[in-house]
């Protein structure tokens, strides 16, 4: 492959880019739902250490989808059921982080395993198969798109049921738990909610790349910002740019929309991770400057 061929990949599509802009709409509303959603509910992923649990979720919702699309039932639907399995796994037998990373690293190549199966099975489509790791851009459709604003309200609603104890047991678990706050059913109840995002961002950018709507956003802004506020805001801003910047530019080309919308996160991770330093060198440097004017 020669320069040529990367920009035809790459830019292709530009002078017809009105047109194919109009053929995915769909996906366009379905990022920015995402790109929202993902990035408030990765602001917990992060305050819980549970990175590592959005991933194996994802590896069970990909073995889900492969199994829809192997005996033809709607991929998002299968989707769905193997993320909520592998969350209420999850959020049932891993209370504590040794117990959760050693449930997640033996979910992990089982539903990886399960979902290769699956495709290896499958006998349609390639570019189907190709899919579900990576991502697609212009299969949702108008039913399908209802469905995941209709999942992605719920977890919006749930969130915002379980907010305050969520972000206490969060951040305190101890002291939560002295309190009185329901910890097991409050920690259920967002793995849950999280296997739900995980399910329809499979169908978006693709069960190996989950991580970068869900988890990235929230780290960025807690790179930058503290507040209660501030962050869940930046987190669901950097994800819609991240998910709607990345479906604009793939459409230029004929490559997948999974390689832009990593990009674009992890590019806007870079700077605000180098934004909090140079903060962080201020804040620092700032006692000494007083102390010496003193």
């Amino acid at each position: 492959m020669n320069i040529d061929d990367i920009g035809q990949a790459m830019f292709g599509g530009l002078s017809q880019y009105g047109e194919i802009l109009g053929l995915v709409s769909n996906s366009v509303w379905a990022g920015a739902i995402l790109g929202l959603v993902g990035g408030l509910i990765g602001v917990f992923v992060m305050q819980r250490d549970m990175a590592f649990a959005v991933h194996g979720i994802s590896e069970l919702s990909f073995a889900g989808a492969a199994a829809a699309l192997l005996f033809g039932v709607d991929v998002i639907a299968g989707s769905i059921v193997g993320s909520v399995i592998a969350a209420a796994i999850i959020g049932w037998l891993g209370a504590r982080a040794r117990d959760r990373n050693s449930i997640i690293g033996v979910l992990m190549p089982f539903g990886l395993g399960l979902g290769i199966l699956c495709l290896s099975l499958y006998s349609g489509r390639a570019a189907g198969r190709f899919s579900l790791l990576t991502g697609q851009i212009v299969s949702v459709q108008s039913t399908q798109l209802g469905w995941l604003a209709a999942i992605c309200a719920v977890v919006l609603v749930g969130l915002l049921l379980i907010w305050r104890p969520l972000r206490f047991e969060s951040l305190d678990p101890q002291s939560a738990a002295a309190r009185g706050v329901p910890t097991v059913g409050v920690s259920f109840a967002f793995m849950l909610l999280l296997g739900l995002v995980v399910a329809v961002a499979v169908h978006i950018i693709g069960a190996l790349l989950v991580m970068a709507l869900v988890v990235t956003p929230a780290a960025a802004a807690m790179r930058i910002r503290s507040g209660p506020v501030a962050v869940p805001l930046l987190a669901a801003l950097f994800g819609l740019v991240s998910a709607v910047g990345g479906i604009l530019l793939a459409v230029m080309g004929t490559l997948p929309v999974s390689p832009y919308i990593t990009t674009i996160s992890f590019a806007i991770y870079l700077v605000c991770r180098i934004v909090g330093a140079r903060q962080e060198r201020v804040v620092r440097l700032s006692p000494r400057v007083s102390e010496r004017v003193a």
